[in-house]
């Protein structure tokens, strides 16, 4: 057994993550922190967890959390992560964030982009993966940090993936337009997510500056071996969860969007949380509400030479506290499905 905490219980990420753990066989959740509900149990702010999960909120102590729990999954900013990850070094203790501090290769590129409160040396030296288990599963288990991957990023890594792979693309520069549930904006309150502002609406948002782009180009460029650009667009949509993501990509050969289908099928054949759809079917977000999967469809247009990849997965799960879970069973060693065998919510 496991003994887990969460920081930042009470966010949708670490709400889901209670969810997720409270039937894992091999773990117990020993510590759970809370800035607006200390004093409280989980159960009692939400009801919903009533007889799964009494566990007391308790405000932030990183000492007390470090020498509760085996492993700490943090939803905190980084300020918060970066202490902790000097906190266990050397330990066997483990960390999943599910934040950005651990996604990037490259510090510097992660300053740009996310501005941390205070300068972070020896970076490079934390035992940290990306984790990405369908692209880094075998350096995963033997890391002490893992940085779970942003829910957009995971979305398009996940349907470009086998493409990459097999150099199918010609042009290094990728067009994505994504929509994301409001779930996505976090649980703090703001005047975008009011309802009257979301409901029957559809809008962009951080066009062409979102914080996902560098890391979905980090990773691609790997994938490519090769300087990978792309030009994202992301979207609110009037829903609770779930992200849909639409890729364009030119392809360097003529292909049958039978043939795609044998490459996806034949790449993704050991992954149990990938789904790839028959030739003329395409992803839906309720076909992977509430579940781990991400769904993945496609089609080729032949007049311009343009491959154009769709996948859904719900971003709460797969895009956050599924896959933590996933890195978490792959620490542990036990099947990557422990506690995520979840079939989706529909309708």
């Amino acid at each position: 057994m496991m003994n887990v905490g969460i920081l930042g219980a009470t966010g949708y990420t670490g709400l889901e993550l209670i969810r997720l753990l409270s039937k894992h066989p091999y773990v117990n959740i020993v510590y759970l922190t809370s800035r607006s509900f200390d004093e409280n149990t989980i159960s009692d702010v939400y009801p919903s967890l009533e007889n799964f999960c009494k566990i007391p909120l308790e405000k932030l102590n990183l000492e007390k959390a470090v020498g509760l729990c085996d492993l700490i999954f943090n939803t905190l900013p980084s300020e918060y992560a970066f202490k902790l990850a000097k906190m266990i070094t050397g330990s066997q203790k483990k960390i999943i964030d599910l934040g950005s501090s651990f996604r990037f290769d490259d510090y510097e590129i992660y300053k740009q982009w996310y501005f941390p409160k205070e300068e972070v040396t020896l970076y490079e030296k934390f035992n940290r993966i990306y984790g990405l288990p369908e692209i880094y599963r075998d350096k995963i288990q033997y890391a002490q940090i893992v940085g779970n991957p942003g829910c957009y990023p995971t979305s398009v890594l996940l349907g470009l993936m086998p493409v990459m792979k097999n150099k199918l693309i010609k042009d290094n520069t990728i067009i994505i337009d994504s929509k994301s549930g409001v779930s996505g904006s976090g649980h703090e309150p703001k005047y975008g997510n009011l309802f009257s502002e979301c409901n029957e609406n559809l809008k962009p948002y951080n066009v062409a500056k979102h914080r996902h782009v560098p890391e979905m180009e980090q990773e691609l460029s790997k994938m490519q071996e090769g300087s990978v650009n792309i030009v994202f667009t992301p979207h609110l949509v009037p829903m609770t969860r779930g992200i849909l993501s639409t890729i364009y990509c030119k392809c360097d050969i003529n292909i049958t969007i039978e043939e795609l289908y044998i490459i996806y099928k034949n790449y993704y054949k050991e992954e149990q949380f990938i789904r790839i759809l028959k030739p003329g079917l395409y992803p839906s977000t309720k076909d992977v509400y509430g579940s781990n999967f991400c769904e993945i469809g496609f089609e080729f247009d032949k007049k311009t030479n343009t491959l154009i990849i769709m996948s859904a997965i719900d971003n709460l799960v797969k895009g956050a506290s599924g896959q933590a879970v996933q890195n978490m069973n792959i620490l542990l060693g036990i099947p990557e499905n422990t506690a995520l065998e979840i079939v989706p919510v529909y309708p």
